[in-house]
């Protein structure tokens, strides 16, 4: 995912989805002896991941006698964040992580990320490789689930390039299509809930999202993601969200807080604002309990400490940093 013109900040999480299929039996029981445990059901119901990247980089450094570098990276590891799903077995993967997530009583939050054209060829770029495949792998997702509870971010970026003319103009009515069906085929499964990326409070175009999200689905849906991927502080984002639920028949909203508590990067090339800027931090923790009825939670979509793409020495997008995910724990408030 990219930055466009518009301050859109979407960093190149996509890849991550490969990480969880990639990865041998020993790498991913690594991050079982960080000693994780679930956070409160009642303010936040979503699953946290013993096997994930952050729970194996404090094993590592635990193993080197660095617990102050432990510590922390346990600021990420403890908390849920969501799951980017890869195009190898969608079913079975998805089928794992909420079975998972069922057996510890939590919710799975997933991301998807798959649609064709994605990412306009930045650093994110890919995709299904056409509409029937697109088909075929929502549709894989969603046997995966089954009857368990999750909730499902759909395809960051995918509507606002429609707006603002990143995706090709040949390609928005079938990606309309996509994502119509898409949200049609996810709410058939009886305790899944889903929510369309609706961009951020940088884009300077609110107004032109609501018709767009409305071919997408968005009556069907249950809501829409705001700050996906992106640094702008939460008040700024719930303005933003209140904004376009007006718009949307009230519909309710989440927003991503991985990265935002030091706002957005101001500084440096502006092209670059959105790749791996530096001096960012963890935002709020992710709950359910925000005071707000208009805001379902607040989530951790972005998975922190994984890089945007490789830009300011970090790695491919999706991939784990270490280094970055350290920055955005030390800058946390």
């Amino acid at each position: 995912m990219r930055g466009t013109r518009t301050g859109r900040t979407m960093a190149g999480a996509g890849v991550a989805v490969l990480l969880f299929s990639g990865c041998t039996s020993e790498e991913k029981n690594r991050g079982k002896g960080a000693g994780l445990g679930q956070q409160p059901r009642a303010t936040d119901p979503y699953w946290v991941n013993p096997e994930g990247n952050a729970a194996r980089q404090i094993v590592e450094y635990r193993e080197r006698g660095d617990e102050d570098k432990a510590g922390l990276i346990r600021r990420i590891a403890s908390q849920p964040t969501a799951e980017w799903i890869g195009t190898d077995d969608p079913e079975g993967q998805t089928r794992r992580l909420t079975e998972q997530a069922t057996r510890a009583d939590r919710d799975a939050l997933l991301v998807l990320y798959n649609i064709p054209h994605r990412d306009c060829g930045q650093f994110s770029k890919g995709g299904a490789a056409d509409a029937d495949a697109y088909r075929d792998w929502v549709d894989g997702v969603a046997k995966g689930i089954g009857d368990r509870r999750a909730t499902v971010i759909l395809e960051p970026d995918a509507v606002l390039h429609l707006v603002d003319s990143c995706t090709p103009k040949e390609y928005h009515e079938e990606r309309y299509h996509l994502m119509w069906g898409a949200v049609e085929r996810l709410k058939r499964q009886p305790a899944t809930k889903v929510y369309l990326d609706a961009g951020n409070a940088g884009w300077s175009q609110p107004d032109a999202l609501h018709e767009p999200l409305r071919r997408a689905g968005i009556d069907r849906a249950d809501g829409f993601a705001v700050n996906v991927s992106n640094f702008y502080p939460t008040a700024a984002s719930a303005e933003f969200g209140k904004r376009l639920s007006a718009k949307v028949g009230g519909k309710p909203f989440v927003i991503d807080t991985s990265r935002n508590g030091n706002g957005p990067y101001t500084g440096g090339d502006p092209k670059e604002k959105w790749c791996n800027p530096p001096g960012r931090a963890l935002g709020e923790v992710p709950t359910t309990d925000t005071g707000d009825p208009l805001i379902d939670a607040y989530l951790w979509i972005k998975r922190p400490g994984e890089s945007d793409g490789d830009c300011k020495g970090g790695p491919k997008a999706g991939e784990w940093w270490p280094e970055y995910a350290l920055e955005l724990a030390r800058n946390a408030q």
